[in-house]
């Protein structure tokens, strides 16, 4: 695992210990900041369910301001911790330990925001609704789940303008309809 590009190009990250995190493989990585990078930068970002902070950490070093990484698992917020600090962008990282959905109770607003919970659970599907009034005008909000998993094609004013497969990984990307 390492940073694709950016100013933190190549640090090598961290990974969570254990078997309970499926980190995003370099390649979906990859495609999915193809799919927005004419968003990143200057953006307000979110990494919910951070992991290893990756899809953040990406954010920051492509010239993200702002990247807010929300993990629950104290091993997890200890590895995000490390590899921002790694990669020298704690600057623009807040790094919060909270369960998504007690932190989706605020009021922040976001550009980006990064959903890569557990598979096969129905966690994106219980998060949307409360994300997306957090989000810009022109936000964009890049699901990841399994290739099997069924998410709503229009949701709260947003829809999906982008679902691509990636061996069992499936990317939906929302829009805001104009």
């Amino acid at each position: 695992m390492r940073v694709v590009s950016g100013t933190a190009r190549g640090c090598k990250l961290q990974p969570v210990p254990g078997m309970n995190t499926r980190p995003t493989t370099d390649r979906v990585k990859e495609n999915v900041f193809n799919l927005i990078q004419d968003h990143v930068r200057g953006a307000e970002v979110l990494d919910l369910f951070a992991g290893t902070g990756q899809l953040g950490i990406e954010a920051l070093s492509r010239g993200a301001k702002k990247c807010t990484f929300v993990e629950n698992n104290r091993q997890a917020y200890k590895v995000v911790e490390e590899n921002v600090k790694h990669c020298r962008l704690e600057q623009g990282a807040r790094i919060v330990m909270s369960d998504a959905y007690a932190f989706l109770s605020r009021r922040d607003s976001f550009d980006i925001a990064f959903l890569d919970p557990p598979y096969k659970q129905g966690i994106v599907d219980k998060c949307l609704p409360l994300l997306l009034p957090m989000m810009s005008d022109d936000g964009v909000v890049i699901c990841e789940t399994s290739r099997d998993e069924e998410l709503p094609e229009k949701l709260s004013g947003f829809y999906a303008d982008r679902v691509r497969n990636y061996g069992k990984t499936k990317i939906t990307l929302y829009r805001r309809e104009s």
